[in-house]
């Protein structure tokens, strides 16, 4: 595994962005895809609009390491998978602990090698957010599973068709749970799915490739196994997350963007908060202009699944919401470890509190430039478009969390006019 020196990034604020950003790929989507394309036992499989970030360079990472052939043509946003031939069932913990998602490569460890090894489970420490519902669904089909140290070790001889539940409605479980049951024999029902659009991207993925399901997004999935599935094509959707951070940093700025891909559909209750507090969007085709002329109005923000407001843009809208003519209150309710950016605002000027569970902003405030810490890959980013918005120079570090997440973002700010540098911590 290559990973690079510690970097941070510094963020001179001050000017309003304008200009024409192309949102990338779908994070959440296309880290299942490269886990999924493992269950064809024969032909390549072509992935297109791949965001090269952190986490997809840990997935491909992954994927190779289990005996895949992948090919990431990074220029390209392509990646190609020839999964004909896996060695090994263990997902090592050098990788897997630097993202969450390496959970999702164990339905086609199952079916190709019947067993998974996992020695660590990474990515961003957001409270008690935990993967036994995974688990339980594996057993519920029929695998076993132990837990001895720091490794997990999950065998099935042969999966079948099961009712299964989800205590919330977790994409990224809902997605595991769909494709441990696309190869299993019978029918298999899931109460309580996740409706995000990335889990209908997934499953449009899967039926191409051969799988048999229905009712993404109703809350009720039903799949019914087949005997294989087969190397496909397919195009990753743009990414709702990667797009509504810009469409904050022209809000946070006061500037006017046009992004490239965005669908506001896919914002949700995102887009209707950001139309309370002044923000403008129009709707053209793919490309989704948004811009801020009026002074912001302070808001209420509860998360919650989809088509609720996104967990992954709840600190965004918090360093937002800062600059608001008012008091914002933000409640998180899914994550709850996503408060850790309250304090970095604090020292770069904002009045910002944590009371009885919530996020209370007094506004208006004035960022000004400090050093902070990205906690996470979400703070990361939120302390990003604060810095945009801040007088003077913003250090945040690390650098990584938000690599994890958001491809090549100091040149795509740079483009829209801002002054964003990556450098060496």
């Amino acid at each position: 595994m290559t990973v690079g020196p510690e970097t941070c990034y510094r963020v001179q604020g001050g000017v309003p962005l304008q200009g024409t950003v192309f949102v990338q790929g779908a994070k959440n989507a296309a880290l299942k895809m490269i886990a999924a394309s493992l269950l064809a036992s024969d032909g390549r499989t072509v992935l297109r609009n791949v965001p090269p970030i952190e986490d997809v360079r840990r997935a491909v990472e992954l994927a190779q390491a289990v005996g895949a052939v992948v090919k990431f043509h990074e220029a390209e946003r392509t990646l190609v998978v020839d999964a004909s031939t896996l060695t090994s069932p263990v997902l090592p913990a050098e990788i897997a602990r630097r993202f969450r998602g390496s959970v999702v490569f164990v339905p086609a460890l199952l079916h190709r090698l019947g067993e998974a090894v996992i020695e660590g489970i990474g990515g961003c420490n957001l409270g008690s957010r935990n993967l036994d519902f995974h688990y339980r669904g594996f057993a519920r089909l029929g695998a076993t599973v132990d837990e001895a140290g720091d490794k997990i070790y999950i065998k099935a001889g042969k999966l079948r068709g099961a009712h299964l539940y989800l205590d919330t409605p977790s994409h990224t479980g809902t997605e595991n749970l769909i494709m441990a049951a696309s190869l299993a024999p019978g029918t298999t029902v899931i109460d309580n799915t996740a409706s995000e659009p990335e889990v209908l991207d997934m499953i449009s993925f899967l039926t191409k490739m051969g799988a048999q399901i229905s009712g993404g997004g109703t809350g009720f999935i039903t799949v019914h196994g087949v005997g294989k599935l087969a190397a496909t094509e397919h195009t990753v959707m743009a990414d709702r997350i990667d797009a509504g951070v810009f469409a904050m940093a022209a809000a946070i700025t006061g500037g006017e963007l046009s992004l490239v891909g965005a669908n506001l559909e896919h914002f949700g209750v995102a887009r209707w908060k950001l139309e309370q507090m002044g923000v403008e969007f129009a709707a053209n085709g793919a490309v989704l202009q948004v811009r801020r002329e009026r002074p912001l109005r302070p808001i209420n923000v509860i998360t919650s699944p989809y088509p609720g407001f996104a967990t992954d843009l709840q600190s965004p809208i918090v360093a937002l919401a800062c600059l608001a003519e008012g008091t914002s209150y933000i409640r998180e309710t899914i994550f709850d470890g996503r408060y850790t950016l309250v304090g970095e605002l604090v020292k770069m000027g904002a009045s910002v509190e944590l009371d009885r569970g919530a996020v209370v902003v007094h506004g208006p405030g004035t960022f000004t430039g400090a050093e902070v810490v990205a906690h996470d890959l979400r703070t990361g980013i939120a302390l990003v478009l604060a810095g945009l918005a801040a007088e003077g120079e913003t250090l945040v570090t690390p650098g990584y969390p938000i690599d994890r997440g958001h491809a090549n973002i100091a040149q795509r700010f740079n483009a829209l006019g801002a002054d964003v540098s990556a450098v060496t911590a």
